[in-house]
Parts: C-alpha cells; structure tokens; sequence
C-alpha cells in the first residue's frame, strides 16, 4: 500500500462515517512517518493522524483492515477523553484496547476484526481478548458447555465480544490476574498495543475537543462502561456507540453500502486492460529518488530508493440504472446518497428507466430524471448491449415484464448484478438467470 491508496481509504472511512467518527477525521492531516510504533493522533493544536506505512503493510490485509485500524484510534482517543484524568494503569489499558476490539467486531463485522484476530493471534494470557475467538476456540467452549466447565478467563472473553462485559469488568479481571502473579498485564503489554498508548495524559486541544463533542453528542457510554454517567454521558440507552433509535437504520445502510460497493468496485479478475501507477521500494538507487542518490554518498549501505512502475487493472466505473417508476420511492433518497459516495466506481451520468433509458442527475441529494411510468427491463438491456460497460448495477422493485435467458446473453461481457427491493420480485429475474440481491426491509 502506497500513500496515496492510505489518504483514498481514509476520504472513503469518512464517507462511510461509523461511530460518527467524520468530525475527528476531517480535521486531521495525515503524516507517514516511522516515529510511532503504528499510528497516532497528535495532541496539538493542529491534530495530526501520525501513520506508520510500514507497519500498515505488514499488518494489514485487506482495505477493511486499514479502516479497522484507524477506528481503533479513534475510539481510542474518544475513549480516553470521556475518562477521569490521571495515568492509566497496565490493566486499564488492556481493558480499554479489549472492549474497542470488541465493538468494532460488533459493529463492523469479522471483515474488520480480523486485523486483530490475526496481529493478537499468537497473544497471551489475558492478552488473547484484544481479538474474537477463533473457530478452534469457539468449538472447544462448546464442548466445556459456557456456564460449568470453561474457566474465568473464557467466559470473559466470549461475554465481551456479545456486548455483555465492559471496560471495568475487563479491569478488574485484568488487575486480579496480575496481583496473582502472572506476567500478562505488565510492562509488555503496553507495548504491543495497537494505536497511541502513550502521552495519554497531555490535554487535547480545543479543536479536537470540539470534533469528539460532535460523536458524544450520539453516543452514552452503554455496553462500554458500568457508570457511564460518571464519564459526563447520560442519553438514553444503547449499543456500543449508537443511539437506540438509529442503530437499526445504520446498520441497514451499511448493509446495503457493501452490497453496492461488492458489484460496483472493479472486478480483479476480469479482463485488463488499464494501466495503473505504484510505488515500490528496492536497495538499489532510481533516479527519481535524488534524496537516497544524496544519502548514498555518505551512508556505508546503499539507502532504500522509491520506484514507480505501471500494473494492469480492471477497467471499472460501472454504469448504474435507477428504476423511477414510483414503486421505489422509499428506499431510493438512502440509496441515491450510498451511490454518491460510491461516484469514484460509476460512470456518469446515472441513467434512470421506466419504459425507456434517460439520463439522470442528482442535485441536492435528490434524482432528477423524466419518468414515463411502468417498468420495463428491455429497453436496459439493450441500453447495455450498446454501450457495452464493463459492469453494470440495476436497482428496480422487480416488477417487470417476463425474461426469457436468451435476452440476456447479448450482454454476457457486462457483469451484471439487480439489486431489488425488500418487497420486490425476483422471481422473474431467478427465471431469466440474472444474477441479484435483495435488500433487507428498512427500520422504521
């Protein structure tokens, strides 16, 4: 991973907004620097997200874990400024790093916790609980049976990550273990964590403040601490940094966002056909690298030089076709803003469809297309067979006009995914061997 794919990954974080995290992140200018053991967040008046790429490179494998990982930070820094002021003990910080993890598989599913599940994986003691447990681990507590034979430990463990053990549990827990003799909870801890643990007790400045008032505002404290009052946060209850009334919506938006994103992100095994530029490093001097040119000529060892080169990439920007004959008026203005922040993968313009393909805008968050009315899945087809994209995304109700497979093979080189709605029909399309998602039934 390059600089450049890091700051797109973190403008995409910000887009997607878990745990109301945009204010803090907007405001941070990202440094990459070998100085912090993994990242940071610098407590200065103007905040900076302290990055260590070689540590993301080695540790992270996959886009979801990058984002993984800035969360982390970010609870890490939200968490710490709701607490009481003074140095944190070895056990409150592996209780704090343990719930985060937590929430963050809770919340953001096993795509993102897998960074921890394989960096702690080799972990410890009571160290083990900074990941979920794996598949070994969970067959083993089903045959302890929870509640009689697993010991203490275990059924910490599987009670944090269901949300039904906080961060004081996971402190005294951590300060027992300790006082009885073992080894986990000292001074090495520490040092394996992830993310800042240290200059905790520096004040943070106001405009930092300000951003985490803007997450406070939706957040209690509740799966996170047994008094949150105490921290100065008292909303009405909730999971784990969601309020009660939006936590069903957010978590259908992010469904529905990974669906999109799945059939609209450039397929890596389809044909190539653009070249893309990256960065490399090689002990071996690049003449666009004039910096380590210089420190060869005092430095014994020939200094790492930066190289570009070019790779193949699938070509992408899917076009996307919106069904707007007034059957979709409820789930198309939450899916409309899941596709503005997809716009980096959709050719534009968005093309809208009743019983014909026009072109449509979006202006204000809201579509702007001509509709005749009716439904008809041909004249997208042929729309399709004639521009000919190399992957394409419908989303209708399904109450179209039958489909007969051979209509589709004149567009066997697009990649083809309909995303329905929840009380839409997909019979037609299963018999026509299009391929589709349905989405889940908005909350009310």
């Amino acid at each position: 991973m390059i600089e450049t794919t890091f700051r797109n990954l973190l403008l995409e974080l910000i887009e997607e907004n878990p745990f109301a995290m945009r204010a803090v992140l907007k405001i941070l200018a990202v440094e990459f620097t070998n100085e912090v053991p993994t990242l940071g967040v610098t407590r200065e008046e103007k905040p900076r997200l302290r990055v260590n790429l070689d540590f993301v490179n080695k540790n992270c494998r996959s886009e979801a874990e990058v984002k993984a990982l800035i969360c982390h930070e970010f609870l890490h820094i939200l968490l710490r400024h709701t607490e009481q002021l003074g140095g944190l003990t070895v056990a409150e910080h592996l209780a704090m790093d343990a719930v985060i993890n937590a929430i963050i598989h809770r919340q953001l599913g096993a795509g993102y916790s897998s960074m921890m599940a394989h960096y702690y994986q080799a972990a410890p003691g009571l160290m083990k609980l900074l990941r979920p447990l794996n598949e070994e681990e969970t067959a083993r507590v089903r045959r302890l049976g929870f509640a009689q034979k697993a010991p203490q430990w275990m059924r910490a463990w599987i009670s944090l990550y269901d949300g039904r053990m906080v961060v004081d549990d996971i402190e005294e827990l951590a300060e027992e273990f300790d006082q009885s003799g073992r080894k986990d909870c000292r001074s090495r801890v520490i040092s394996s964590l992830l993310g800042n643990h240290h200059g905790l007790d520096n004040p943070l400045p106001r405009v930092l403040i300000e951003a985490l008032g803007h997450t406070m505002k939706t957040m209690n404290g509740d799966g996170i601490w047994r008094s949150p009052k105490s921290r100065g946060i008292g909303a009405s209850s909730y999971e784990a940094l969601f309020t009660g009334d939006t936590i069903k919506m957010e978590c259908w938006i992010q469904t529905t966002y990974e669906v999109l994103k799945k059939h609209l992100v450039p397929d890596n095994k389809a044909k190539h056909n653009r070249l893309d530029n990256f960065e490399y490093r090689l002990p071996l001097l690049s003449p666009q690298d004039r910096r380590a040119f210089f420190r060869s000529l005092w430095n014994p060892f020939i200094p790492e030089a930066s190289w570009d080169a070019n790779y193949k990439r699938s070509r992408g920007l899917a076009q996307v076709y919106l069904d707007v004959s007034g059957s979709m008026n409820t789930e198309m203005p939450l899916i409309i803003s899941l596709l503005i922040r997809l716009r980096q993968h959709i050719k534009m313009p968005f093309w809208a469809f009743s019983d014909e393909v026009v072109p449509a805008i979006i202006e204000a968050g809201q579509l702007v297309s001509r509709t005749t009315g009716g439904t008809n899945m041909m004249c997208v087809l042929e729309h399709i067979a004639v521009s000919n994209p190399p992957a394409a995304v419908i989303i209708t109700d399904g109450y179209i006009e039958a489909l007969e497979p051979q209509d589709v093979t004149k567009i066997q080189d697009t990649r083809l995914h309909v995303i329905v709605s929840r009380d839409g029909n997909t019979s037609i399309l299963a018999r026509a061997g299009i391929d589709y998602s349905q989405l889940d039934r908005i909350p009310t």
